[in-house]
């Protein structure tokens, strides 16, 4: 048995574009940081994608050349098929990109010029230490939502210890991450993580 197509009305697409005109704002890290609030939104609020939905959707444009954003591109798609119609999910795809493209962008632009004019403001360098750490909690809830998809994440404590060594190995050592995401895919690959 398949399940149920989604119905969504104007109002439904009008309140998930400003969704992701609000996400844009907070995007400092890139769309990827925000993307524990767009699974709040999407999987658990609406019901608009599945969890399969949502990770494949990250996965799928992680893996791909070319900006990572695409994921969002994707979200929309899922949700716009998950209508029952192509057309729909081509509107999906437009819905979300503009949503997270135009104000991140317009933001980004006008920022960037006004922060290299006024660079030597101690304000402007302040700031730019401090958005480091909250860039990095971002990263972390992003990483904690993927990592405890499968279920109970203490049981998965292998993956957990790979990715703590896989940190640390890139931290500390000039090891390029290359060669640990290729170790990781081969550990993968063997069934050991």
């Amino acid at each position: 048995m398949s399940a149920p197509l989604l119905v969504l009305d104007g109002h439904d697409w009008l309140s998930l574009f400003a969704q992701y005109l609000l996400l844009s704002l907070l995007s400092v890290g890139g769309a990827i940081s925000t993307s524990s609030e767009m699974h709040r939104y999407l999987v658990e609020q609406h019901r608009w994608l599945s969890q399969v939905q949502f990770n494949q959707s990250i996965a799928l444009a992680q893996a791909a050349p070319g900006p990572n954003v695409l994921f969002v591109a994707l979200m929309g798609w899922h949700v716009g098929m998950n209508t029952g119609s192509m057309g729909m999910a081509l509107f999906g795809v437009a819905v979300t990109m503009l949503g997270i493209m135009i104000p991140s962008t317009l933001l980004t632009y006008s920022a960037a010029q006004w922060g290299h004019r006024n660079r030597e403001l101690r304000a402007v360098r302040a700031f730019k230490l401090g958005m480091a750490p909250v860039v990095v909690a971002l990263m972390l809830s992003t990483s904690w939502i993927l990592g405890s998809a499968g279920g109970d994440a203490s049981s998965d404590w292998p993956l957990w210890l790979l990715t703590l060594a896989s940190a640390l190995v890139v931290w500390r050592t000039r090891v390029h991450m290359l060669w640990v995401l290729g170790a990781g895919a081969v550990l993968g690959w063997l069934q050991w993580v």
